[in-house]
């Protein structure tokens, strides 16, 4: 919600608080401030002028040249515009000035001829063209609607000295979305007084009763209906004052009685609507439930089925309104109107919320609506809007009001214990001091023993027990001022095994250079088109979701992998020369289709990288790290042939014993093409749900060796098709107890070696924890090891 401060002054007494303290305060007694902006800030040098004189240009058929009187002189001004007139007031431009975009203007030739400065469009005064009113010409020169001093500001003319402040209001303070509601919280916080708005309506004529009546068939979903008639109106453009201020709360101007509802919504929170009474059927209003299947065209001109769910304001013919939504065009308000009917009604929030959805209709209206409304405040809402109608000369008030009110809303009397609003506080606050921040929130304070009774106004409905008060006390009191303190208790907290083994596999792939990511879980179903997954594969069994925000987040993932690419990607071609990343997420695998129950929910770790000096050893590397900080010993790494998202030669499933922990390698060439990549990238999904039940985090201290290690190299000639861990398996097998490592140094495949066979070359660490070995024990165990693998291999030593 946007809250021009000069409008809000005009129910606070906030004249002597700086902007950013008014800020300040409001944000931290709870009031959500996303922005603060000086409209004036940029602009410079632009002011009221009056054409004089507009001739055509000699040299264009497009531009006219006109003379301006900016108030001490007139000027020359060539324009394009084709909205002005001799006469007119309009905004101009002077030489050296500058625009609300910092755009400066300066004077020079147009087509040859000479222009000292230029005339302004809304756009170009910083006016939203949500905001621009409608008898402005969108691409036209802003015509002013008085005859203002020439020469005079523009600012002063159009309100832009002012503050705007844009206010985040959360969904349990619906009193918050109007002037007086934020002027209440301001009052509230800098203990300033409230200005009270005193309605008054001087002169009122003939009966409603003469000119209509109301009947309410659904009490359950209407709890008011206020009416009011207005006669002989004299529909015209509403004052600038008017146009301003709803111009800077993001408001279109329509005409005055549009603006004069829409400006009372604002000031009081409470949405209005005005219908032309001679195009209502029978002088009547009926609030009932739509027929089921009816069509209705509302104010934007849409047609809209409807079905016996939605609640409607009718005539005695036919629907009027969407209730609490939008009007009709059948009735709205044209220049030709001369008799209005005022609703201001109270509205069910659950069936505003509900229809609201349901049409894909969402109005300022229905936005209050939706979140609960003090029905109190339809009839001073209905007298407010009579009173500046009045105020504006543009029609007369017909006296009388037609109230439906069966279901009084009542304020609320609730007991508070002031020693639990301190002990909950860790505060220590007199009585007197608790009274004086429940009488500044509007609230009435009577004292009995040791207890209140508060009498809560109307328009706070969010506050219904005790222990909503404790916020409010706080908040007002102020949040800094609250003690720090510990909360008390028998127990401890402390992370569970899994968020231990989290946290170190994050720091741990950190530390070897990898950048987190976080991706949603939402997915588009061609990310399997993209990743080539087989139409049969597992992957492809999705949850679905009923109302998704589109194609692209319409699915459940069941892998992280199109996510990795996709950012992958997206960094590659930004010309990001290397990355390296993980993602610790959820996949979601149904256990049925269709989905009848909760997905089971998978925790899967996906690493990827590329980059000059990454290759597939790189990510083997870094999953092997992984792995020794996590306690997993005993792995293996079978070849995969048949993963499509993977090179056929360059993929490996991750084996820990009778589970596939996961798979790694290089992507597919047609895979990376689908994600417009023309490089090598390396990817890696583990199961960490399996991590979680493997991982071992103790670590067993081992006393320094006492007695040397001898150490012997060893290659070996072995076919292609020999798998290292089939060597390692030998070596390990007959080691015995002395063997204490085995590191491989070099696979060799050369001239030397014959074609279809390679070199492997080990060398092998032996050690006694008890002595010192002898050359005699080293050798007959290395020898039983060549000779094992020359038997079952057919190796041979190089």
């Amino acid at each position: 919600m946007f809250v021009p401060v000069e409008w809000l002054k005009q129910y606070v007494d906030i004249e002597n608080i700086d902007i950013k303290d008014l800020r300040d305060g409001l944000v931290m007694s709870g009031s959500n401030v996303e922005t603060v902006e000086y409209l004036g800030e940029r602009i410079n040098k632009i002011v009221v002028g009056k054409i004089l004189e507009i001739k055509k240009h000699p040299n264009a058929e497009k531009l006219v040249v006109t003379q301006v009187d900016v108030g001490d002189e007139v000027i020359q001004i060539v324009t394009g515009a084709t909205n002005v007139e001799e006469g007119q007031y309009i905004p101009v431009i002077l030489n050296g000035g500058r625009l609300p975009d910092g755009t400066k203007i300066k004077r020079g030739k147009l087509r040859g001829v000479i222009s000292n400065g230029m005339m302004c469009s809304g756009e170009e005064l910083g006016i939203e063209d949500k905001a621009l009113p409608m008898h402005q010409a969108k691409d036209g020169i802003y015509i002013l609607d008085e005859d203002y001093p020439l020469g005079m500001d523009i600012k002063d003319v159009l309100g832009f000295d002012d503050h705007i402040i844009e206010f985040e209001i959360t969904p349990n303070r619906p009193d918050c979305l109007s002037m007086l509601g934020m002027a209440r919280e301001a009052s509230a916080t800098f203990n300033v007084p409230l200005k009270e708005l005193k309605i008054n309506i001087k002169e009122e004529v003939d009966n409603i009763e003469n000119y209509a009546s109301v009947e309410v068939l659904d009490s359950e979903l209407c709890n008011r209906y206020v009416a009011r008639v207005i006669k002989d109106v004299k529909i015209k453009p509403s004052p600038q004052w008017m146009q301003n201020r709803l111009m800077k709360a993001g408001i279109r101007p329509i005409n005055n009685i549009v603006d004069i509802t829409n400006y009372v919504m604002l000031e009081l929170g409470q949405p209005l609507h005005a219908f032309d009474l001679d195009t209502l059927a029978g002088k009547k209003i009926i609030v009932k439930r739509a027929k089921e299947g009816e069509s209705f065209v509302t104010l934007d001109g849409a047609e809209r089925k409807l079905d016996n769910s939605i609640l409607m304001i009718a005539d005695s013919e036919k629907s009027v309104a969407l209730a609490g939504i939008m009007g009709g065009l059948n009735s709205e308000v044209t220049d030709n109107t001369k008799t209005i009917l005022l609703e201001s009604a109270n509205f069910s929030a659950n069936a505003v919320r509900s229809i609201s959805k349901k049409l894909g209709l969402r109005t300022e209206a229905s936005a209050r609506f939706e979140k609960g409304i003090d029905p109190n405040t339809a009839i001073i809402a209905a007298n407010r809007v009579c009173e500046l109608v009045e105020e504006l000369k543009i029609g007369k008030v017909v006296k009388g009001v037609i109230d439906i009110y069966p279901n009084r809303l009542e304020e609320k009397v609730i007991e508070i214990r002031p020693k639990r609003m301190n002990d909950l506080l860790g505060t220590d606050l007199s009585n007197e001091e608790m009274i004086d921040i429940l009488e500044r929130l509007g609230m009435k304070v009577e004292t009995k023993q040791e207890k209140f009774s508060v009498t809560v106004p109307s328009f706070r409905l969010d506050i219904t027990q005790e222990i909503d008060f404790v916020e409010e006390i706080a908040r007002i009191y102020g949040f800094n001022n609250l003690g720090m303190t510990l909360p008390k208790g028998n127990t401890q907290g402390a992370k569970t095994n899994g968020q231990i083994i989290e946290a170190l596999a994050k720091n741990t792939l950190n530390a070897v250079g990898l950048n987190e990511i976080q991706t949603y879980s939402f997915i588009s179903p061609k990310t399997f088109d993209l990743l080539c997954i087989p139409e049969e594969s597992f992957m492809r069994r999705v949850v679905k979701l009923i109302n998704p925000l589109g194609e692209e987040t319409s699915v459940m993932r069941t892998t992280l992998m199109g996510n990795m690419l996709e950012v992958l990607s997206r960094n590659y071609n930004r010309n990001v020369e290397k990355a390296q990343a993980f993602e610790l997420g959820n996949t979601f695998i149904p256990k049925s289709i269709p989905v009848e129950t909760l997905p089971i929910e998978k925790k899967v770790l996906t690493l990827g990288m590329y980059g000059k000096e990454v290759d597939f050893y790189s990510l083997k590397g870094v999953i092997e790290r992984l792995f020794e900080r996590l306690g997993i010993k005993d792995f293996e790494y079978i070849p995969e042939k048949n993963h499509k998202t993977f090179h056929p030669g360059r993929c490996a499933n991750i084996i820990y014993g009778n589970h596939i922990l996961g798979v790694m390698g290089e992507i597919h060439p047609d895979v990376m093409e689908n994600y417009d990549m023309d490089i090598r990238v390396y990817v890696s999904e583990i199961d960490f749900n399996i991590i979680y039940q493997i991982a071992s985090l103790d670590r067993l201290y081992q006393e320094l060796p006492k007695y040397p290690a001898v150490t012997r190299d060893m290659a070996i000639v072995v076919k292609d098709d020999i798998y290292v861990k089939q060597i390692e398996a030998i070596v390990k097998e007959n080691g015995g107890k002395i063997l204490e490592s085995i590191k491989l140094f070099d696979v060799y495949k050369g001239k030397q070696i014959e074609e279809g066979y390679k070199s492997v070359a080990y060398s092998l660490t032996y050690r006694a924890k008890d002595r010192t070995l002898t050359d005699e024990e080293v050798t007959k165990v290395h020898e039983k090891i060549v000779k094992e693998l020359e038997e079952k291999l057919g190796a041979t030593l190089r």
